[in-house]
């Protein structure tokens, strides 16, 4: 079992060792925590979870609510799956100021398939260790970079567009609704009993874009159309909190 992503905060054996610890550390705790957590303590309804492929280099792309949305994300889409295909599991950029620090918090983030990005967000050596990661894997992407204040979705950030022009990979607009309830900025522990949607859209078009330049501009405005897409899937969430 071998990964393209490599820790180099770590060493040589913690690599080596670094594979299977994920898998059984990552099914583990889906299936003890989050499981009971989304399906049991809360109620969560996932809506086209067949338009999520199987398959290398699939990106979800996902609005930003709480710390515990990768996790989320990643079990709605490939639980139990991820027991029989390893690279299932996603891959997960990380806000390195929140997720490695304490050093324990750093472990825990490693056994979750985190990759660090260093604050302020533009680190060019982050989006080349995703775009590794991606290539023979999947990932949970979050373009905002900050969870939302009031639930709205923002604008994305162009590190999604460039990751998406360099992989060219399958990208599934994901929109999660009801996390900044169960997980609100400063809580240290979830809240109970709340009704949480994870929406998975059709992929992405964005063929038009592979003609451009690959600049900034492009990266924008691709990231533009797939958050443009959360917001209408956000809407049709808020369509089935309001049925009786």
């Amino acid at each position: 079992m071998t990964e393209p992503y490599i820790a180099e905060h770590r060493g040589r054996l913690s690599n080596l060792l670094l594979p299977l610890a994920r898998y059984v550390f990552t099914n583990l705790t889906v299936t003890l925590l989050g499981i009971p957590l989304f399906f049991i303590l809360n109620r969560t309804t996932i809506i086209g979870r067949s338009e999520v492929p199987h398959r290398r280099n699939t990106l979800l792309l996902c609005n930003h609510q709480s710390m515990l949305d990768s996790f989320l994300v990643g079990v709605c889409a490939y639980w139990p799956r991820s027991f029989l295909k390893p690279f299932l599991i996603p891959w997960n950029p990380a806000a390195q100021e929140n997720f490695y620090n304490p050093w324990w918090m750093g472990l825990l983030s490693d056994l979750w398939k985190c990759i660090p990005v260093r604050p302020g967000r533009r680190d060019p050596k982050a989006l080349y260790r995703m775009m590794r990661a991606l290539e023979s894997g999947t990932m949970t992407l979050f373009p905002e970079g900050t969870r939302t204040r009031d639930g709205s979705i923002g604008r994305g950030r162009p590190g999604a567009g460039l990751l998406i022009l360099g992989n060219r990979p399958t990208v599934v607009p994901v929109t999660i609704d009801g996390m900044d309830r169960v997980l609100p900025i400063r809580s240290r522990f979830p809240r109970l009993f709340q009704r949480i949607y994870v929406y998975y859209g059709e992929p992405l078009e964005y063929s038009d874009f592979l003609e451009r330049s690959r600049s900034k501009e492009t990266a924008q405005q691709l990231v533009d159309r797939a958050m443009e897409t959360l917001r209408k899937q956000q809407a049709r969430i808020q369509e089935l909190r309001s049925r009786p």
